[in-house]
């Protein structure tokens, strides 16, 4: 542990895996910047547009459970290498096959990358980062907001087919930096060896009840916090008279505040040492702040001014976005999981949270039939419902009895093998 904590090398693992995310979410959302053009040029509508952007989660509830457990038995460097690869043969076809067939193709294959490195994760921080493997993972949820927020702002200001062309060729050197600079361990730090079939490493994982409370933790939080953010611009515009610049501004303002709760709540977390308590607090805060806006300033209308609102939304993101890396980092915690099966846990809590991503709003949407502030106050509610599962989980933070028997148990292997 102390080998993982002193290795300045690990900031070099942690700036390429944050790259990779701002890369890939960068070249997703590109598509929502660039929308007012592809969906003439592809003859699309809505529905088509929305498959189109959605297509890459699709890749990962397919691939994040093969490719965490084969992250287990050979390592995460050569499994997210196989992603990247056929990530950037997506990105090329997408820069010169602009036609939907190819463009669906494209994206699906864009996915394989940031799937295979989602499901891996947990396994490439812990082992880098040992018991601040959230703070890492903060970083990281935080390289996912840049990414969102430059294809914003940058996408829209090239053509479709040169702004697809400069992200394939960024996404090839990223590529590059991964296998020249990518490592799956300190030197000096061994995994676990492979002993066991991929099959074997999955059920571990899937045998783990801790698992699946993590992971429905982690879908509910996700599922309804981006589907919540997703909402805030077309509420205020159609429900409160907001113009498009005001409404914008306001879910900007939500989207930075996720960053820096990404980035900060580990930080607190790690400090704290403990994760149980802290994580009940945040849900329960940031679910009392979306109660405020759908409650308040939707159905009541009353928003305050513009300014205010912009903080009081900064807050609220930050909030809704604090548990996420946390919790995604809890698997390795587990003494059932530690580094040997955190491939194939980090694949499951994927595959989870990304199913209820799609299909929680979508059951959501259908009961609310466009009524706003329903909509809202269920998705508030199942951002609390993951209160639940914190609740149901032992407590897994450095400070916890878990981690110390642990800790314990390393070094009396440690002093055995001496």
């Amino acid at each position: 542990m102390n080998t993982r904590k002193s290795s300045n090398y690990r900031w070099v693992i942690a700036a390429v895996v944050c790259l990779i995310g701002i890369l890939s979410n960068y070249m997703q959302y590109q598509i929502s910047a660039l929308a007012v053009y592809l969906m003439p040029m592809l003859h699309i509508d809505q529905a088509g547009f929305s498959t189109l952007l959605l297509m890459p989660m699709l890749t990962a509830v397919f691939l994040s459970i093969p490719m965490g457990t084969i992250g287990d038995r050979v390592g995460p460097k050569k499994v997210v290498l196989t992603g990247l690869a056929i990530a950037v043969v997506g990105a090329y076809i997408r820069t010169f096959g602009l036609n939907f067939p190819l463009q669906m193709l494209s994206m699906f294959l864009l996915g394989a990358g940031i799937a295979a490195l989602n499901a891996n994760l947990v396994k490439i921080f812990s082992v880098w980062f040992g018991d601040q493997t959230q703070i890492a993972m903060g970083f990281f949820y935080g390289s996912a907001g840049i990414g969102v927020i430059l294809a914003q702002m940058v996408a829209p200001r090239f053509s479709v087919r040169t702004s697809y062309l400069s992200a394939a060729i960024i996404l090839t050197v990223a590529s590059l930096l991964w296998v020249f600079l990518i490592r799956d361990a300190p030197e000096g730090v061994q995994l676990p060896p492979a002993t066991d079939s991929p099959l074997k490493y999955f059920n571990v994982a899937a045998r783990s009840r801790n698992v699946w409370l993590i992971a429905l933790c982690y879908g509910c939080s996700m599922a309804a916090s981006t589907a919540f953010a997703g909402f805030i611009p077309q509420t205020l515009i159609n429900n409160n008279g907001f113009n498009k610049t005001s409404a914008g501004l306001v879910a900007s303002a939500a989207a930075l505040g996720s960053i820096a709760g990404s980035i900060i709540g580990p930080m607190i977390s790690s400090r704290l040492g403990k994760w149980k308590g802290y994580l009940f607090a945040t849900i329960l805060v940031g679910t009392a702040l979306m109660v405020y806006f759908w409650a308040v300033v939707l159905m009541l209308k009353k928003a305050p001014v513009v300014g205010l609102l912009c903080c009081i939304m900064f807050v609220s993101g930050a909030f809704g976005a604090i548990n996420g890396p946390i919790v995604q980092a809890m698997p390795f915690a587990l003494p059932e999981i530690r580094g040997k099966y955190a491939g194939s846990a980090g694949g499951l809590v994927s595959t989870v949270g990304l199913l209820c991503a799609f299909l929680l709003p979508i059951i959501i949407s259908s009961i609310s039939k466009g009524n706003y502030v329903l909509n809202l106050g269920l998705e508030s509610m199942i951002f609390l419902l993951s209160d639940v599962f914190v609740l149901l989980l032992p407590e897994l933070g450095p400070q916890g009895e878990i981690a110390k028997r642990i800790a314990a148990a390393d070094r009396q292997a440690a002093e055995e093998k001496k």
